[in-house]
């Protein structure tokens, strides 16, 4: 096991200046990762043992589940990926060899996993089958940031399931989810498996596991029992005070009052007693007008699954042609397809305040159904006191750990998986994709537990189970008892960092402090007076004392116990 003076650790006393994430300014400084350049990280031996540690958790419980590990590889053929129709990801890294051939470096092995099972699944006979590799994964990604957070380069577990219908694939994705949770809990992690987008993935279910942190890019969304990602979470809109019925739609003065707030306050209204519009053209070129209240933003993610295209904002000239001036827009007269929001209420004499697509001017008593025709779908964020099943949901940052999706046949059908069934007809092969990443379970950790003076690392994924700090120079007495004590909790069977350097106590102690192993043991006169070990349990940094007598096994003892 390591001894300090001869590992390699360079511990740093600041951070990066472009570091703001916890685990960004931390991992530098405990020497775990070095940039290489933009999104491009290299994990130094401590590091490495952390992330590899989570590697071994993660491989134990997808073998548990029957899991078969291989290994495919990261550059890959582009046909395969026209096949499947994920050519055109602007992500994915794409590129030629000499002879002109067009490749790519894989952000996911759907392709060609698919294809093996294509010419290798024969019969129901050979269904079902999990498999899985852990491989590097190349991301074009536009914005790196946050250290290995989000990174253009990066190890992924992920399995496959290959099953004969949906029922199937059904059990198949529970074995994930019961692998999975038993995966954040061994890697010591406060997390919570949330509803999900499918996203470029495809498919048609799917969960996060999150890992609540400020330096998460998602948010989760949590009201009693449900757990969403705000991408896909619904809710019931808190209610809101609305306009006196009226006969028929009131045109009222607005003039230069282009922003929700400026006609609320002029009204006396609230906000949600406004409809705003959302002007969008969907991939064919129609123009659809999206309504929802004047309080609420859209979901892009889900507006996209209600429309069932792809879609973008109008432009200002087009609002203008076919609607009229940009910032009094409404539904009322408007001669297209209008989407109203699942929040806006209807029927009752509900009315709002819209645009009424003049310059300078509104309509107050606008009811939908009556004045404008349109079809509901949910296309809002949910807010922080929106309730579900009556309870108020809250919302947290988090950070995206691992992903399971039910592909279904996605996958299956263009590239041509199948089997012949009991009958002898063949049938397309039902699948499940499963994602985790290592380092970002451990860069979770880091933002879930470290403290003021550095990284506290769950026992489980810790570099080193113990860090032994000597006081004792060469020859000492204290010395040559840190060296005993190092062997027999080496013969304990514990993961030892060794410091035994010719650096003062401060130094010492502060790099103990920033690489946060469970438990640091100091050696030093006051150990050999007292006939006691000092013991520092890193989580909470209280310190013990054991008999140096029978040190090893108590250290190994209070080790077990640790969170």
């Amino acid at each position: 096991m390591p001894r300090l003076s001869e590992y390699l650790l360079p511990t740093e006393r600041e951070p990066p200046a472009d570091a703001e994430a916890i685990s960004h300014k931390l991992m530098v400084r405990a020497g775990l990762i070095r940039q290489v350049g933009s999104g491009l990280w290299s994990w130094l031996p401590a590091g490495w043992r952390v992330h590899q540690r989570i590697v071994e958790i993660v491989r134990q419980e997808m073998d548990a589940i029957g899991g078969e590990e291989m290994l495919m590889p990261v550059l890959q053929p582009a046909e395969l990926w026209r096949r499947s129709g994920r050519y055109g990801i602007e992500e994915l890294f794409k590129l030629k060899d000499r002879r002109g051939a067009d490749l790519v470096l894989a952000m996911t092995h759907e392709e060609v996993v698919t294809t093996h099972v294509a010419t290798i699944i024969r019969s129901y006979r050979d269904l079902p089958r999990i498999l899985y590799h852990i491989q590097v994964k190349e991301r074009d990604e536009p914005r790196p940031r946050a250290g290995v957070l989000r990174t253009r380069e990066f190890v992924m577990k992920d399995s496959y399931t290959f099953d004969r219908d949906e029922e199937a694939l059904g059990r198949a994705y529970d074995k994930h989810v019961v692998a999975y949770d038993r995966i954040m809990d061994r890697c010591g992690l406060e997390w919570y498996r949330v509803e999900a987008d499918v996203g470029m993935i495809g498919g048609f279910g799917a969960h996060e596991y999150m890992a609540p942190c400020p330096a998460g890019e998602n948010e989760v969304v949590l009201a009693g029992g449900y757990a969403a990602n705000m991408e896909v979470a619904t809710a019931d809109a808190q209610p809101v005070e609305l306009p006196a019925h009226a006969s028929a739609p009131e045109t009222v003065p607005t003039p230069g009052m282009t922003t929700i707030e400026a006609v609320a306050g002029a009204l006396e209204l609230p906000a949600g007693a406004l409809l705003k519009a959302f002007p969008v053209v969907l991939d064919g070129g129609e123009l659809v007008l999206v309504m929802l209240r004047g309080d609420h933003r859209i979901n892009e993610i889900k507006l996209g699954l209600a429309l069932r295209s792809q879609f973008r904002p109008a432009h200002p000239d087009e609002v203008q042609q076919r609607l009229g001036p940009p910032g009094f827009i409404g539904p009322v007269g408007a001669d297209m397809r209008v989407v109203l929001d699942a929040a806006v209420r209807t029927g009752d004499g509900a009315s709002y305040v819209t645009g009424a697509n003049r310059a300078d001017l509104h309509l107050r008593g606008v009811e939908p159904g009556r004045d404008f025709q349109f079809e509901q779908a949910d296309v809002r964020k949910v807010v922080a006191g929106d309730t579900v099943g009556g309870a108020p949901l809250r919302i947290e940052r988090a950070i995206e750990v691992g992903n399971i999706f039910k592909l279904g046949t996605h996958y299956s059908e263009p590239l041509g998986a199948t089997y012949l069934d009991e009958s002898g007809h063949q049938q397309l092969i039902w699948m499940g994709c499963y994602g985790f990443g290592p380092a970002r379970a451990a860069a979770a950790a880091v933002e879930q537990f470290a403290d003021d003076q550095g990284i506290s690392w769950p026992r489980a994924i810790a570099p080193f189970d113990v860090h032994l700090v000597t006081l004792g120079k060469p020859g000492s007495d204290e010395r040559m008892l840190s060296d005993s004590l190092y062997a027999e909790l080496e013969a304990a069977g514990l993961r030892i960092l060794y410091d035994d350097r010719e650096a003062g106590a401060g130094e010492k102690f502060n790099d103990a402090e920033l690489l946060g192993c469970p438990l640091r043991l100091t050696v030093g006169r006051r150990s050999l007076a007292a006939g006691e070990l000092e013991v520092q349990i890193r989580r909470g940094r209280e310190t013990r004392a054991v008999q140096l007598d029978a040190a090893a096994a108590a250290v190994a003892e209070l080790w077990g116990g640790l969170p």
